[in-house]
This record gives structure tokens, sequence and C-alpha cells, in this order.
């Protein structure tokens, strides 16, 4: 479920969560005492073979790209280091269900004195695989079916099926994905879903029937991804209390939209990071590739993390997003931005503040929202070393705003309007970090500068999810 979209309806993930370990994590190649390693570096070797054993569909143009680098070696330690990371590449791949690395000795007629053998000895999957597995996202929990064609054509190409069943969406789809050999971040799918939510706070049920091909690629230290999505959305009441506000928006429209994300991450992890930071810059323009829905929507996240004394991590976030109606129709309420509940403003009721109609919340064409957190060991350390180090102490402040704007007005009185009637809370708790899929909070927060039409949750609030403010 997206953070602070109404509308979070999207195909399930090409290639899933990341479940492999953070970079902190990974095995690192050590060589003691320091002396053996100077004594190694200082050995020229040469690696004259490169044997890939256990292939039978991999092409081979596209494994020569991920183990060239350990032809360049000059010396054991760069042979260990290299072939480590090409290791780590042909995982990458999804293609490998195991690769183990040997490095020997030249042989042959032509082997060098100081000739080297490296041998990657891998199982490939099978044409044919299925998938049983849970996903938690923003604060909701979802039962995955899958079924994968996993290195369909031999250059770590994949097809995917996938069936969710979620406490307020279901959804399955068939997806397509293609990698370009030698560089796994350039890549391209295709995806036909279709996916029902259910929005309680907005008495809203959403019906989505889509196609959306996205081409991701790096650029220097930058990540893009560039998407075209077609999708015909059928808006319902979800109750016969429903105001009228949202039985006008119920029907049919069509919406085809091109986006760009840029993404810019260094944190050492996505769930839980002790260091680095994260910039994400997402533009969607709806109605200029056709149907009826026609807008220019900006969304901005910004994510600072630094370690401090005695294990513990300071973190600052901001998030901002502008939506601006294109054309005679105003915005649709599955378009616009909500706020609330303890992925975001903590203390608030889910996407419980802004506009609101009998008890309904529309959401806000203009958004923003920070938060500081100070995370730090639990007292006295239990478990440490162990089951322990999962848990944190979390104390916070958020702060955040949501309203419609007047585009007729300038930029100062936008600005005014975003300043007013800031609603903020703080307070403390415990987090749980569930590997590199999810986290859980568990807080006891104080809603302050509370509107008339919001709805808090003064005391204990759980939270489950990837993306928390």
């Amino acid at each position: 479920m997206g953070t602070v979209h109404a509308r979070s309806l999207e195909p399930l993930p090409v290639s899933g969560p990341n479940l492999s370990p953070s970079v902190d994590e990974l095995e690192t190649v050590e060589v003691e005492p320091e002396t053996k390693q100077e004594v190694l570096e200082n050995k020229r070797v040469v690696v004259q073979h490169v044997h890939i054993d256990g292939i039978s569909r991999t092409k081979d143009d596209l494994l020569i790209y991920e183990i060239a680098d350990v032809f360049k070696a000059k010396n054991l330690i760069e042979v260990m280091k290299k072939s480590h990371e090409a290791r780590e590449r042909l995982l990458r791949l999804g293609i490998f269900r195991n690769v183990e690395v040997l490095i020997d000795t030249a042989e042959g007629e032509e082997a060098l004195a100081e000739g080297l053998d490296v041998i990657f000895e891998v199982k490939e999957m099978r044409r044919l695989t299925g998938s049983y597995n849970t996903m938690v996202g923003n604060n909701e929990g979802s039962m995955v079916l899958g079924l994968k064609l996993p290195n369909l054509f031999g250059r770590a190409e994949k097809i995917t099926f996938q069936f969710s069943y979620g406490t307020k969406e279901t959804s399955y789809g068939l997806s397509y994905f293609k990698p370009q050999p030698g560089n796994f971040d350039k890549n391209f799918s295709v995806n036909l879903y279709k996916v029902t939510g259910q929005f309680p706070w907005s008495s809203l049920r959403e019906t989505d029937r889509g196609v959306s091909t996205e081409y991701n690629f790096p650029i220097w230290k930058t990540h893009h991804a560039l998407k075209w999505e077609g999708v015909w959305r059928e808006l319902s009441s979800l109750s016969r209390t429903a105001s009228f506000s949202v039985r006008e928006e119920s029907g049919h429209s069509l919406k085809s939209s091109i986006s760009h994300t840029m993404t810019v991450d260094t944190r050492n992890s996505a769930i839980l990071p002790k260091r680095g930071a994260l910039l994400k810059i997402n533009q969607e323009l709806a109605g200029y590739t056709g149907g009826d829905v026609n807008f220019l929507k900006e969304d901005v996240e910004l994510q600072l993390n630094t370690s401090l004394l005695w294990d513990s991590v300071l973190s600052a976030s901001l998030w901002g997003g502008l939506l601006v109606p294109m054309g005679d129709k105003p915005s649709s309420i599955a378009d616009r931005f909500y706020l609330g509940g303890p992925t975001t403003v903590r203390g608030f009721s889910m996407y419980s503040i802004g506009p609101q109609s009998e008890g309904d919340y529309l959401g806000g064409e203009a958004y923003w929202a920070g938060g500081l957190h100070f995370y730090t060991p639990l007292p006295f350390r239990p478990g440490q070393g162990g089951f322990g180090d999962l848990f944190r102490t979390h104390f916070f402040l958020n702060a955040g705003n949501l309203c419609n704007l007047n585009y007729g007005e300038g930029p100062n009185a936008h600005l005014q309007k975003l300043a007013e009637c800031i609603r903020w809370s703080y307070g403390a708790g415990i987090v749980l970090r569930l590997g590199n899929i999810a986290r859980l909070e568990l807080n006891y927060c104080i809603p302050m500068g509370v509107q008339s039409g919001d709805r808090i949750c003064d005391g204990v609030q759980f939270g489950a999810g990837i993306r928390f403010l």
C-alpha cells in the first residue's frame, strides 16, 4: 500500500522484495596477518582460464560479461576479490540456485608458472518454479502465490505470474522482465495486471485493469526509471454511508500517463539505515498520451542518516508533493495525496488528515511532511549479537500538512496555506527490523495541532511497512 497516495494499485514487483543480505552483512575476503597480505599482493599471477561448470541453458555471451573482470586481476588478493564480485553478479541474475568458486593453479601444456584457473560451479534454476510467501506493505499484509519461468531464453529473462490476496488489496498480474547483458541495472519490463483495493478512510473501492512498460537505467550515481501506464479505473462506494463527494467520483475513467523517477540512494539499508542518504524525485504526466485524466504530479522524498555514539542513529526525513489538474476537470480522488497514520505523521489515524466530507477523507493536491528520529539499542542490550540486535528504541517528532491550492493565487499564498494548521506529534517506542523485507513499530504517540475533522490515535499505535517517514 502506498504511503501517501490514495491509489497504490500497482502490479506486483517484477523482482520482488530484496531478500539478499545488506552490504554490511556480506562476507568479505580477509587475509591475516598483514605481512601475509603484503606477500600475496606482491606476488604476480595471471588468470589463464575461467571455467563455468553446470551450464545447460544460459548463453555464453551473458556469462562473459559477468566474469570478464576476473582476467584483470594481477595478484592473488585481486583474484580472490574479483572472483567474489563475479559470484555476486552471477547470483544477482536470479538464474542460479547456487554458485561456488574454486581457484587452482593452471594446468595443461600452455600453463605458466604464475598461471591460475578460476572455476565457477553453478546450479541453474529449474525451468518452472513456484513460490508461496507473505508480503508486508504499509500497514497491510498479503499472501502471494507465484509461478516463474526464469532464464527463459538463456539471457536472464523471466516471465512471472503472481496472485496476491491481502487485507485491503487483491491483485494478479503477468510480467516479462529482460535485463541488458553485462549491465543488470539496465532492464526492461512489461506488466499486465488487475488490482482491486479497498480504502475505508475514503469509503472507496477501486478496480484497476492495466498495462505498463518500464525501462530502468543508471546514470553516474543515479538510478532512473521511465514508465508508461495505461489503466482502466473503476471507482465505487465501499458502503451505503459513503458521502456524496465520494459517490460523485464513482464511475469509469481511462488514465494514460508517462512518469520518470530519479533515485540516489547511498544508505546501507533501505529498512533501518544507520548511515547514508536517499533522494527520490518522481514526475508523472497524465493525458498527454491519451485517456480522459489530465494532470501533472511531482513527488519528492529526502532522507538523511548518520551514526552517533553508542550505536545510536539520528535520521531526518522530508517529503513533499504537488498535483496540478490540467484541463476543465478537477483532480480525481484516486490521484490525490493522503497523509496520516503510523507510517507518516504518527499519532493520527490512517490517511485521516486534510479535506474530508461526512467523515470520508478526500485527499489533497499538495502536501509536505517531515520527521526527526533518534534510534538507540535496547536498554542494557539484551540479546546483543543475536536476536536483540533486530530491536531498536525509537524517539520521534513528526509534522506535516495536506491541503488543496487555488492555482490562481501566487506561490506566496500557496506556501502560506501549507504553513497553516500544521499537524505534528511526538513520542517513543520500539522498532523491529524484519531482515531487509519490512519493519514493525510500536509507539506511544502524542498528537498535537489537531484540526477539526482529523482522526487521532492518542496513545499506543502499531505500524508495519517498508517506507516510513
